[in-house]
């Protein structure tokens, strides 16, 4: 099942957020519409973008089921790929999608496989047009891949797993569909450019689950963190690692709300203090673990926060976040723009989003410090992994041991780093790419980042 979220936009529309509610879509009337996302909104087939978005599920839905029966047989020891019977069903409020298993459906912006009719059914009244049209036809096509995921753990007869494993595996096949669609091997969609597969990363931020949901719930489908990174694992290594995920070999870091006082207040810290904090710790992080990486200590950083049109004399700044924040090499600091960055990231997204703007000057003056480039591609994707070194260091420590993630931070730096890095030009590096080095910092730690 897909579940989804509203989001928010910032910085020129360049940034989508994740915003706290329930799973609603809204239906449009008063509200304006969003523009294009950077990148437009690709082509289905050559097709105009303007495409009726019912005609883009049904063309997706047949290109999904010319992936699976070449791909199926790979992880089925053979057998041979058997469509879904039960057919495909659009519904609306007027017109209810069919029962699934003996149970009548009630109306939500929602998309599901019903395995007791071996059946796929999703919302043409809201949930699609509203992707369609905020994202364009590839993140269509990506939930339908995975409403396709979920048929094939039932053909594959692999179910009986934790909901949050089965909901990233369909993910993971989604991602391996996403991968021939790249490959220039899909029937309907052609051409997609590392712009419109950063907007369909984005509008997975709709799909994850509210901040604090304990993995074991029976609902949980992950957060956008584990939810992107199961979409990565299909595009990077195929359907056959996505087949073989279980509960035992799938890293899931969603967690709950450790007390009520948290949960009140999201996880954020007060703006200054999640400043302050976040500056120190990353601060301490460096002195630690610099030694490591070059053998030299670490010198002390300065942070300066400055007031919009007022930023610090610097010749060469190295910038982040379209020149609103930068490190200085030659007066050897960082800065950021606080009212129009700062303080935006931390109200339209989180604390953890100031954490990643830290995270990521304080990456550049290290890359700057270890004699290495920011500018280039894989240059950026060092800083992205070094940020992401850091933000493990707070998953994993003691929580004794000073500030810690909580829920949702994770997903909050997923979103900052789509307002830094979507793609512009082939040089550069995607928020497809620099979320992936994220994760590898994330979930191996400085090592991992060479």
């Amino acid at each position: 099942m897909i579940a989804q979220r509203l989001v928010r936009g910032l910085l020129a529309g360049v940034l989508v957020a994740a915003a706290s509610g329930c799973v609603v879509v809204s239906s449009g009337g008063t509200e304006p519409r969003r523009p294009v996302p950077p990148g437009g909104l690709g082509r289905m087939n050559n097709a105009s973008a303007d495409a009726v978005p019912g005609d883009v599920v049904t063309g997706a839905l047949r290109d999904v089921e010319r992936f699976w029966s070449a791909a199926y047989p790979r992880v089925a020891g053979g057998a041979a790929f058997t469509p879904i019977k039960g057919g495909y069903h659009p519904y609306t409020r007027s017109d209810p999608a069919p029962a699934c298993g003996g149970q009548a459906a009630q109306y939500q912006p929602n998309a599901f496989y019903c395995p007791a009719g071996d059946f796929i059914a999703w919302d043409a009244e809201t949930l699609i047009p509203q992707l369609y049209s905020d994202f364009g036809p590839l993140l269509v096509g990506f939930v339908m891949a995975h409403e396709y995921g979920h048929a094939i753990q039932s053909r594959l007869g692999v179910t009986e797993q934790p909901t949050v494993v089965l909901e990233q595996q369909a993910d993971c096949f989604a991602g391996a569909w996403t991968a021939d669609v790249l490959a220039g091997r899909s029937t309907a969609f052609t051409s997609v450019t590392p712009a419109q597969l950063d907007n369909t990363v984005a509008g997975m931020l709709l799909l994850r689950d509210e901040p604090g949901t304990a993995a074991q719930n029976p609902q949980a489908h992950g957060n956008a963190f584990d939810r992107i990174r199961a979409m990565q694992d299909g595009v990077e290594k195929g359907v056959s690692l996505c087949a073989g995920y279980r509960a035992d070999n799938v890293p899931v870091t969603e967690v709950p709300f450790t007390t009520q006082e948290e949960a009140a207040r999201g996880g954020d810290l007060p703006y200054a203090e999640a400043v302050d904090s976040l500056s120190k710790d990353v601060q301490a992080y460096w002195a630690r673990v610099f030694p490591q990486l070059t053998g030299r200590p670490w010198e002390p950083l300065g942070v300066q926060p400055f007031e919009s049109g007022s930023a610090p004399s610097c010749p060469a700044p190295d910038s982040s976040a379209g020149g609103a924040a930068f490190y200085c090499p030659d007066g050897d600091f960082v800065a950021f723009d606080d009212q129009q960055l700062g303080q935006q990231l931390y109200q339209r997204i989180g604390d953890n989003a100031v954490g990643m703007l830290l995270g990521d000057l304080f990456a550049r003056a290290v890359q700057d410090r270890r004699g290495a480039r920011t500018q280039d591609r894989a240059g950026q994707l060092a800083v992205d992994c070094f940020a992401g070194a850091w933000t493990n260091d707070l998953l994993t420590r003691d929580p004794a041991s000073g500030i810690r993630l909580s829920p949702g931070d994770l997903d909050e730096a997923v979103a900052a780093l789509l307002a830094f890095g979507r793609a512009g030009s082939e040089q550069e590096a995607s928020a497809f790419d620099r979320i992936g080095a994220y994760r590898g910092g994330v979930l191996k730690g400085l090592p991992s980042c060479g």
